[in-house]
């Protein structure tokens, strides 16, 4: 059975995680899970302890310490239990009644892997458990999560705001049709106005394009707005966002396009780490 999959851990974005995840389950009519990976180099479920034998009046103290990382896995383990029936609560008081929980000991990119099978929708924070107010950071894993992961991902920022109105960000390649199949069949975009936005050259070629995905989003009821912007694709993704108000920005892996260097090259980290709203990469 398919679900949406939201990642719950100690972060600031927990709770956002739990209200979008709500949110999509929802729209989407698709039951949810809620998924808690403990980190297995942090807490390993044996300490490894190879390569120390013969070291004498030490061995006690490696054995202490062997004590000791196993308390501190068990208590990471008991805490992310408490964890996920918060997160269970928080997500039945949001009107899903379909919920199961899952706990993973291992790497986050192989465990989700692992669950692909399972997966519609899966569901991010933007920052990871170190950020703060004053210093914020993008999740360490979450990179390699885009690259790895073949499921459309909603990273999500630390504030809930049900989403009224999205943007695409496109550029006409075969794999940009295949990111507007997805939302055409997509309840979660059913009555929402849809902004589709290529940035490049305003070319008679581009404006087919934009007219052909307008076209294969008729069956959602949705008011679609086509534009084409010049200048670098953050900065002119932004402008346009912040333009119309937007609440949501979809993008996908686009073959080797501008938009594809800017979602897998340096400038991801920039702008993960600067959205104030939700984000939904298309794989």
């Amino acid at each position: 059975m398919l679900r949406v999959v939201a990642c719950i851990d100690g972060s600031r974005a927990a709770p956002a995680v739990c209200d979008y995840a709500a949110w999509a389950s929802q729209r989407m009519n698709t039951p949810l899970m809620l998924l808690h990976v403990l980190d297995e180099e942090r807490y390993p479920v044996e300490p490894d302890l190879a390569g120390n034998i013969g070291l004498g009046t030490r061995e006690h103290l490696l054995e202490e310490l062997a004590v000791l990382d196993e308390k501190r896995s068990k208590l990471a383990l008991e805490h992310g239990h408490h964890m996920l029936d918060r997160a269970d609560t928080r997500v039945r008081e949001a009107g899903v009644t379909d919920v199961i929980q899952r706990q993973r000991h291992g790497d986050l990119t192989d465990s989700l892997l692992a669950l692909e099978n399972e997966t519609r929708l899966l569901v991010m924070g933007l920052h990871g458990e170190s950020s703060s107010e004053r210093d914020v950071h993008i999740g360490s894993q979450l990179e390699t999560v885009i690259r790895s992961v073949h499921r459309p991902i909603l990273l999500v920022p630390d504030d809930f705001s049900p989403p009224t109105s999205a943007m695409l960000s496109f550029d006409g390649s075969a794999t940009a049709f295949r990111g507007v199949e997805l939302l055409a069949g997509s309840s979660v975009f059913d009555g929402m106005p849809l902004h589709i936005v290529m940035v490049g050259p305003d070319t008679n070629d581009r404006w087919e394009q934009l007219k052909k995905a307008e076209k294969m989003l008729d069956g959602l009821g949705s008011e679609v707005h086509l534009a084409i912007r010049s200048g670098d694709v953050e900065p002119a993704l932004h402008a346009y966002q912040e333009e119309h108000d937007i609440d949501l920005l979809v993008m996908g892996a686009y073959g080797h396009s501008r938009i594809r260097q800017f979602l897998v090259g340096s400038t991801t980290t920039h702008m993960l780490k600067t959205s104030v709203k939700p984000l939904v990469i298309l794989r």
